[in-house]
């Protein structure tokens, strides 16, 4: 009994947990929004089964709160025409594969004409969709007002509730990211410190390579957080959460870059001295040390930057810091062995320069200070940007917080009128 009242317990944990997901959010938005259009539909249109409102509110909820208020006109636009378009051959000719793709190239053509932009094709998409619901009759105006119902109320739902907020799934992304680069940069430690085959090394280098493709994958999660998080009420200091994720994702991305060049070196170096040992032996175990060391700091530093509460990122940004110092003495040590192999044989030592440049660089990348300058660097570029760009919304915002200001400056007249 307890056991079963302790699973029934974890099965109601989770479906608590996952209900404020992302995917479960817009879900519920989606499908909330659709029905709301139909309720409507049905007391304002003539027609018994207003399908067009609920399926035009369908395709407008599906979208961030700043697409739906930057690109809401040609969005609504592209549906609009859409339907009409589907209306006008449903009442000549109805859907026949001829008049399938007649529509498609009516919808194309004048999409383009009406100027609606990236969302050419969800006109042709909005009339096929709407030609397979559409009956033949004198209820074409019907259609067009369910189309209206479902777009105003798909705006209402954007606006009234705030669409979700991804940042969580583009900061386990990136997370995910640095533990794949951890593992790799791990076994390149491993392998560095015996015998390693030059076919051995050459897969390394393929896999840090492939890399790319995952960063391209985060970035698309990222850029979705980064529209998610614009002009959203849910959100506080969207800017900052923004200008923290991608600079955090900039930085694994120079990583990454730097690991495939050391890797590279590796692999050069496992070419020229096949079948012998890469490095001395003292001198493999200190570098598959460090390697080792700067992969727990990769992943430091991802938790660091998708860290919310500011008590758990001091931890981690201490953690961090840590960790980047013991990887420094780490590789002062390797240095000075280095040098000593040189001495001894300096027929590579151009590899042996670039293995400890890349080891700075990364080192250098994490670095505490060196994030902080650059965030503080893009903070202000972003916030011109933005200023410059949009300068009515500027204006706004200066407004807003113009009484608060004033009364900072009121409560300071205060203060030095009874001072004196």
């Amino acid at each position: 009994m307890q056991e079963a009242r302790g699973d029934w317990a974890a099965s109601v944990a989770k479906i608590v947990e996952r209900r404020r997901e992302p995917v479960v959010v817009q879900t519920l938005r989606s499908t909330f929004a659709a029905t709301l259009a139909y309720v409507v539909a049905v007391h304002l249109s003539p027609e018994a089964a207003p399908l067009t409102a609920p399926l035009t509110a369908l395709l407008v909820v599906q979208v961030t709160l700043y697409s739906t208020i930057t690109t809401a006109i040609r969005r609504v636009n592209s549906v609009v025409v859409g339907v009409v378009i589907a209306i006008g051959f449903s009442s000549l000719v109805g859907l026949t594969w001829w008049s399938l793709g007649l529509i498609i190239l009516a919808s194309l053509g004048v999409g383009h004409l009406v100027r609606v932009s990236e969302f050419v094709p969800e006109v042709a998409i909005s009339a096929m969709l709407v030609l397979g619901v559409t009956r033949v009759g004198d209820t074409a105006w019907a259609r067009v007002l369910e189309t209206l119902i479902g777009a105003v109320v798909g705006l209402a739902c954007n606006l009234v509730l705030a669409p979700p907020v991804w940042v969580g799934v583009a900061g386990e992304s990136i997370e995910d990211l640095a533990r794949r680069v951890r593992q790799l940069m791990l076994r390149i430690g491993e392998e560095a410190a015996g015998r390693t085959p030059y076919q051995l090394a050459a897969e390394r280098l393929h896999e840090a390579r492939r890399l790319d493709h995952d960063i391209a994958s985060v970035d698309a999660a990222l850029r979705q957080a980064e529209d998610s998080l614009k002009l959203n009420p849910r959100v506080r200091e969207g800017l900052l959460h923004r200008v923290v994720l991608r600079t955090g994702l900039d930085t694994l991305e120079i990583c990454t870059v730097v690991l495939r060049v050391l890797a590279r070196s590796l692999t050069d170096l496992a070419k020229e001295r096949e079948p012998e040992r890469l490095f001395d032996p003292q001198a493999g175990a200190v570098l598959e040390e460090l390697l080792s060391e700067m992969a727990d700091a990769i992943v430091s530093f991802a938790v660091l930057v998708t860290t919310d509460v500011s008590r758990s990122a001091e931890n981690a940004e201490e953690r961090l810091s840590a960790e980047l110092a013991t990887a420094a003495g780490t590789r002062d040590k390797l240095a000075q062995l280095f040098l000593e192999e040189v001495q001894r044989d300096a027929s590579q030592w151009q590899l042996h320069g670039s293995v400890l440049t890349e080891v700075n660089r990364i080192i250098d990348e994490l670095d505490t200070e060196h994030r902080t300058r650059r965030l503080l660097e893009e903070l202000d570029r972003s916030g011109r940007e933005e200023r410059e760009n949009r300068p009515h919304l500027a204006r706004l915002r200066r407004r807003l917080r113009l009484p608060s200001r004033l009364r900072r400056n009121r409560n300071r007249s205060g203060a030095s009128g009874r001072s004196t």
